[in-house]
């Protein structure tokens, strides 16, 4: 079965492409696995509290969404870092944004979970 999933570096390219055009402040921590690598995505408010949202795969439909990676929905800086430290050291493929929006909203493509 071929994957014709579109790569990550790519995806990601054109997502970044978009907040530049919005004016959206971003940072990427730390560039992944470059085909088919995750990402994960920090939302920061500028106030010590963070959104955490890792990337991931509905295997029914395909389609690649956001679910919160920790299970509280807002949480300190300190503990948004640690946490991603240990994402990284799990899974070396892993992208990590930082977007820096005061509403913590998320403007990248896919729905929440």
């Amino acid at each position: 079965m071929a994957d014709n999933r579109l790569p990550t570096e790519l995806w990601l390219d054109a997502q970044l492409r978009m907040l530049n055009g919005r004016g959206i402040f971003y940072y990427i921590q730390r560039r992944g696995e470059r085909n088919s690598g995750l990402v994960l995505l920090k939302l920061n408010g500028l106030a010590g509290q963070c959104r955490l949202l890792a990337q991931e795969r509905d295997w029914d439909t395909e389609e690649m969404g956001w679910t919160n990676a920790l299970p509280q929905d807002l949480v300190e800086e300190r503990a948004a870092d640690a946490y991603i430290a240990r994402a990284v050291d799990r899974d070396p493929d892993l992208w990590v944004i930082e977007i820096e929006d005061r509403e913590m909203n998320n403007p990248l493509e896919g729905k929440e979970v």
